[in-house]
């Protein structure tokens, strides 16, 4: 699996292990303007390397040199920059927004970020299974849970169940680590060629599902995960659930319908088809005669992507990636 940016605890876990050194900063709360949500994480090694954000870039730099003194006594730290802070303001704080950041040293003094936690948290996260690590603000003790479980909240189970994001109940802050968003692309063209690199970008595990195998090969998807089975049989084994987006793209109704059909059975959060209105209409026709309902059929996005003129295959990827995100954090 490709790594990227936001593999924040596998980056500092690796850095922990190389030898580097390694702290964890944490959104811990915002109020405001703040560029970055509750949750958003910072890793930095003891070489003063990063990866992630905790806001726009106001206050990275601050947050490097806190971490660097963290790592060297090994005690974690609250920080507070706000707009009426003279040492916010600063490093870039101006756009009126406050933050907290707990910021954590990875090792095994009292009050550090374990590094069996880590790994744990880690490894829950490689096999996809929703965690959530606890920090008491004071004690700085700390818990790793699974869900569903009766000892967590509602609310956190609720947020498990939507995206990564964290929360603050009863002086714990609860950090909320839910699997990688995934993306199921049906049709190994032009415009999964630009659109796996942009769900990448936002997060998102691409998988690409095409019979023929001169479209689906790794010469054109380089590194990119690719089945060759029938797209009913795929989905099958993929099970895509409420954290997985599904895209048609073949405009052949011998692969794109099957896909639909096994698609709108599941609670993926987003299924779109490429095709014109007049494509769609007859798609919806075939859909109907397979015995599915309007309303399932209403599910799909189609023509997919949002109305933004596009015309290039860059561009269609570019409102597919758009709607997408729109229905991720509309819904």
């Amino acid at each position: 699996m490709q790594t990227t940016y936001d593999d924040i605890p596998e980056i500092a876990l690796a850095w922990h292990r190389q030898g580097k050194g390694a702290v964890l900063a944490t959104v811990i709360e915002t109020w405001g303007s703040a560029p970055r949500p509750v949750g958003s994480q910072l890793a930095i090694a003891g070489d003063g390397a990063m990866m992630g954000s905790v806001s726009g870039g106001c206050v990275e730099s601050a947050v490097v040199h806190e971490a660097l003194e963290c790592l060297a006594c090994g005690v974690p730290k609250l920080l507070t920059f706000g707009v009426a802070d003279a040492d916010a303001f600063a490093v870039g704080l101006a756009c009126g927004g406050t933050i907290r950041v707990l910021v954590e040293p990875v090792g095994d003094a009292a009050g550090a970020f374990s590094p069996v936690l880590l790994k744990g948290l880690v490894t829950a996260r490689a096999v996809r299974q929703p965690v959530v690590v606890l920090t008491h603000l004071e004690t700085f003790e700390r818990r790793l849970m699974s869900g569903p479980s009766d000892a967590l909240s509602d609310v956190v189970a609720d947020r498990m169940r939507s995206d990564r994001s964290g929360l603050e109940e009863d002086g714990w802050f609860v950090a909320v680590h839910n699997p990688p968003l995934r993306m199921v692309i049906v049709g190994a063209v032009h415009i999964a060629q630009a659109l796996v690199h942009m769900a990448r970008a936002c997060g998102y595990d691409p998988i690409l599902i095409d019979p023929r195998g001169a479209f689906g090969s790794q010469t054109r998807f380089p590194g990119e995960t690719i089945t060759e089975d029938w797209p009913d049989e795929a989905m099958a084994a993929i099970v895509p659930d409420a954290r997985t987006a599904v895209v048609t793209l073949t405009h052949d109704s011998k692969l794109d319908d099957p896909a639909l059909l096994s698609s709108l059975g599941t609670p993926a959060f987003y299924i779109g088809s490429l095709g014109s209105t007049r494509t769609h209409a007859k798609r919806v026709e075939r859909l109907t005669a397979s015995g599915l309902t309007a309303d399932q059929i209403a599910r799909i996005h189609a023509p997919v992507g949002l109305n933004i003129g596009a015309k290039s295959p860059a561009e269609i990827a570019v409102s597919i990636m758009a709607q997408i995100t729109q229905t991720l954090r509309q819904r």
